[in-house]
């Protein structure tokens, strides 16, 4: 029996021939939950405007209904690949999901959930100084990519881990640029 098409399958499967797949995949267990990422995982937390100015949006990975916790609203993310760094992990995790180059990213910190034999190492990053990015859905982890206005935050179901780390992640975003 053959495999049935990702267009017809329901939209609560993954769309298996449209995923991007490296050797970090897999479920680490963690107590009584489990998390994805063999080495760790990581995403982006990125906020418009380069350093120094207010934040005024960040931008959000509306969840595939298919993906663990789908139908939340969070950052783009995803397993850490066999070797690489949790900041190069979620950088490559962005551009794949949302388009996010990350020479357009300046990275301004990093907050880890540190389970143990498991973390999430969020890279919190502002628009490099002369970039102009336009987050969007680039594979099928997503049903929307978009920058999303701070006072929009509290309409949206977010992911809830994604809930709780939000002020530490817009502390380290609004950190004021390097002085000279």
């Amino acid at each position: 029996m053959g495999s049935v098409p990702d267009d017809a399958r329901s939209p609560d499967a993954p769309p298996v021939d449209r995923l991007h797949r490296q050797p970090g995949d897999g479920w680490v267990t963690c107590g009584d939950h489990r998390h994805w990422g063999l080495h760790g995982a990581g995403g982006l937390f990125l906020a418009r405007g380069v350093r120094g100015t207010p934040v005024t949006h960040v931008a959000l990975q509306h969840r595939a209904v298919w993906s663990d916790q789908g139908g939340t609203w969070g950052i783009p993310g995803g397993a850490v690949a066999t070797g690489e760094s949790a900041t190069a992990g979620a950088l490559r995790e962005a551009e794949e999901e949302a388009g996010i180059d990350p020479a357009d990213v300046d990275v301004v910190g990093t907050h880890v959930l540190d389970h143990g034999p498991w973390s999430y190492t969020t890279v919190v990053g502002r628009e490099r100084a002369g970039a102009h990015v336009e987050p969007r859905a680039t594979d099928a982890e997503g049903i929307e990519v978009r920058w999303v206005a701070l006072d929009e935050l509290d309409g949206l179901v977010l992911l809830p881990a994604f809930a709780d780390a939000l002020d530490t992640l817009l502390a380290l975003a609004q950190e004021p640029a390097d002085q000279p």
